[in-house]
Parts: C-alpha cells; structure tokens; sequence
C-alpha cells in the first residue's frame, strides 16, 4: 500500500507547478495586455488587476473546496452539478445573458460576469465520479449504470451547445469518456457511443458555416490572409519571429493590435515570441509536468470516488492545454479555449483554483485513511 508521504510529495510537487504556472500567466497576462489595457481603459494594468481579484476569489474557493468536508462533497455532487447545469442554462434566458464575441456564455448579475459553464464542468465530473463509485457494482449495466450517465452528459452537451460552445463540447465529451474507460466501463458501449459521435459532430460543424470556415481556414490560412485567416497568420508570425532565445519579456510586437485576442486565447503565442523556443519548451514541460504529477497522484489514490474525479480534473486541464497550444501553432482549428492557469479570465482561474482545492481535499483524505 502505498504510504501516505509519497501522496504528500506528488500534492507538493502538483501545487508548486501549479504556483509558477499562475504567476507566470499574471506576468504574461500583463505583457501581453498592456497596450491594449492602455488603449481601451487608460491603464496598462488594467487586465492584470482584474486577474489579480480573480485571483483572489479563487483562492477563497480553493481553500473552501480544500476544508469542505469529503463525506458530504460525494454525497452533494448531484447537487452540484444540478446547480450548475441550471446556471448555464440561465445563459440562453434574454436578461440573464451577457454576450461576447457572439456567444452567450456569461450571466450578468450586479455588475459582474461570470461564466457558469466553468462551474459545469467540476459538477459534470464530481456527479459521473460519484455515479460511478455508487453503482460500483453495476458497471456491465446498460440500462442501470452506461444509459443515466450517457443521459446526464447529453444534457450538458445540448446546453453549452445552445450558447454555442462546441469546443467545450467536444472537450467534457473526451473528458468523460477517458473517466467511464479508466472505470472499466465495457469497451463495447464506449466504442458504440464514439461511432455514433461522430457522424453528429460532422453534422454539428456542417450545420454551422462559421466551424466550416474556421477548419477551411486551419487547412489554408493564407487562402484568406485579411479575413478567417488572419489570427492564425499573426500567431504563427509571433512564435516564428521568437526565434531560439525570444524577443524579451514585454517586448512582443504582435501585441500591438496584430494578434486579437492575446491575452486570452492566443497568450501562448505571445509567450512563445518573448521567451523563444527554448521559453516556450520549458513552459510545455511546465504543464506535461503537472499532468504527469496529477494523473500519479490519482493513480495512488484507493478511494474510487477520488480516483475518478482527480483524473477527470487532470484530463481536463490537459486537454484544454493541447488545444490552446495545438490552435496557437496551427495544429488544430481555433476552439476558443483559453491556457489553463495562463490565459485572462476570472471565471476559468476561479475554476481552476476549485478543481486543485478539491484534489488537495482529496489527497488530505486518502493521506489521514493510510494514517489510521
């Protein structure tokens, strides 16, 4: 059995990464925004501030998540993700939504906006991670155990749809297929639901003209250089003009009005043309190394409930990451999906910061059961 110092050195390990990872994104966040901060709001910090608060409110939430009792967070998790289903539900309600950038994934309320969608994805996999511990023995059944669950991630996928957000979709989908596979869920109902998956994406992206011509221009930006094309061009112009060593830290020059969005879904690109190829190498290993401490932190973990719901959180951050990275380098079609830890956004870090509040709730757990 595998004693509870080798939990508490991957968790030490897992949080430092995680540390340096955000005060690398505020550094960046800054670096990136600052001219467009100034422009737009009068102060070239202006974007670094706002995550500074976002900070600050996931911290709360970390150390809420990390001190909420363990027996009653698998017993609330219905709960949850009950929740918050019907919060992002509340994003498709003229009066509640507040729309950016043509999607209506945020709710407005006092002033502020948050995204519920964040809240969504912890709720989706507390609820199959419970689900699964809960119908431990029913893991062969269709109809009592595969069916509910295929039925319960069909409903959040019909909801993020709807704001529209495919490429979460597509992201919780993958996420909560590797949960029911690493669960022992028979291969063959897996294998059905993705053949089945796949002539409806197909018909998902079809069916919308913007997804066609974000993969047309993924296979030939410069078909459409001034239009479709033109994020894809100005993020490959800043990682190739980082060369080997960067440009230095704070002087990109694609953050002058050439790249949109990069602060957010492109920071990467911008962190790639300040530090070079060697910067932007020991950032990747930065996050292979989380991914890597995370899924052997779970692996040590006896309790099915922790297991499932740490490896589902790890799988999260790492898929979003290849993403955001495989986007910035033109490897895969602009999604939308921002740099776990990195990219600008309080509702994404708050979100972040409760999914490692409740990976340290459940080391602390699985350490003080070895102690007994």
């Amino acid at each position: 059995m595998i004693n509870a110092k080798k939990i508490a050195y991957d968790l030490h390990i897992f949080l430092l990464i995680a540390t340096l990872l955000i005060i690398i994104g505020l550094l960046f966040i800054y670096s990136a925004s600052s001219v467009l901060a100034f422009e737009k709001h009068g102060s070239s910090s202006y974007f670094l501030i706002k995550q500074l608060f976002g900070l600050g409110l996931g911290t709360v939430a970390l150390i809420t998540a990390r001190y909420f009792p363990f027996k009653l967070l698998v017993k609330i998790a219905p709960i949850a993700f009950i929740a918050s289903l019907l919060l992002t539900i509340l994003t498709l309600i003229p009066g509640f939504a507040h729309h950016i950038h043509g999607s209506s994934r945020w709710l407005a309320i006092g002033g502020f906006s948050f995204q519920p969608s964040e809240l969504l994805k912890i709720g989706l996999i507390l609820y199959i991670a419970a689900f699964l511990t809960k119908k431990e023995f029913q893991k062969k059944s269709f109809l009592h155990c595969y069916l509910p669950l295929l039925f319960v991630i069909g409903i959040t996928s019909l909801a993020l749809l709807k704001q529209p957000d495919f490429g979460l979709t597509v992201t919780l989908l993958i996420t909560g297929g590797i949960m029911l596979f690493v669960a022992h869920i028979p291969l063959l109902y897996l294998a059905s639901t993705i053949a089945a998956l796949i002539p409806v994406l197909i018909t998902l992206v079809v069916m919308r003209p913007y997804r066609v011509n974000r993969i047309l221009s993924f296979l030939n930006p410069w078909s459409d250089p001034q239009g479709s094309g033109f994020q894809i061009i100005q993020s490959l112009i800043a990682i190739g003009s980082g060369g080997l060593f960067g440009l230095g830290i704070g002087q990109s020059k694609q953050k002058f009005f050439y790249l949109p969005m990069q602060h957010t879904d492109f920071i990467f690109s911008i962190i790639a043309e300040e530090t070079g190829f060697f910067g932007a190498f020991i950032f990747i290993m930065l996050f292979i190394a989380l991914i890597y401490f995370g899924l052997r932190l779970a692996t040590r973990f006896n309790t099915q409930f922790s297991f499932l719901a740490t490896t589902g959180f790890i799988c999260l951050i790492g898929l979003e990451t290849a993403i955001n990275i495989a986007v910035a380098t033109a490897l895969a079609p602009t999604k939308g999906i921002g740099l776990p830890f990195i990219s600008y956004g309080n509702s994404a870090l708050i979100g972040n910061l409760i999914m490692i509040g409740l990976i340290m709730n459940m080391s602390h757990n699985e350490k003080e059961l070895r102690q007994r």
